[in-house]
């Protein structure tokens, strides 16, 4: 079967930066729905289009292809006296952006009494390579489509 409109595509994806550092290995296969849903990057999307099992390809995106350019606006401060306890250099929390809008910021650093946040995806900024090998095409079910995703193995699990 060819990857098109509704189709439900397993892929291995292998992703490095520009330089040719490997930032994910890709162990994992993943899953989503073809067809405009915005479950992958669209370029790598339009790469697909047509294709069938065992097709294999690289596609370079910028930045703006992917995860976005970074937000420097999104680089917060927060006293530590404030700050969870339990959340360490690496994880999450949420808070207000600089909009009042919710969002998840990565703690990148405890500075004494400073906790340093960032909001933007640690891969924002990069030009990023994805290698990619499709496993399996199939026709997505009717509930796929009205969800929007793929659901089981290597999908979306309700």
């Amino acid at each position: 079967m060819k990857i098109a409109k509704n189709t439900a595509v397993t892929l291995r994806i292998k992703v490095s930066d520009a330089k040719g550092l490997l930032l994910d290995e890709g162990k994992t296969p993943v899953s989503y729905l073809h067809g405009g849903y915005a479950n992958i990057f669209a370029k790598l999307e339009a790469a697909l289009e047509g294709q069938e099992p065992g097709f294999q390809t690289t596609v370079e995106l910028a930045a703006e292809d992917a995860f976005g350019e970074r937000d420097e606006s999104l680089a917060q401060t927060m006293p530590k006296s404030e700050f969870p306890p339990g959340v360490k250099v690496g994880g999450q929390i949420q808070r207000l952006d600089a909009q009042g809008a919710p969002r998840h910021f990565f703690v990148t650093k405890i500075k004494g009494p400073l906790v340093l946040l960032d909001g933007n995806h640690p891969l924002a900024g990069k030009t990023l390579r994805f290698s990619m090998q499709v496993l399996d095409v199939r026709a997505a079910s009717a509930e796929e489509i009205e969800h929007r995703h793929v659901h089981g193995a290597h999908g979306h699990h309700h």
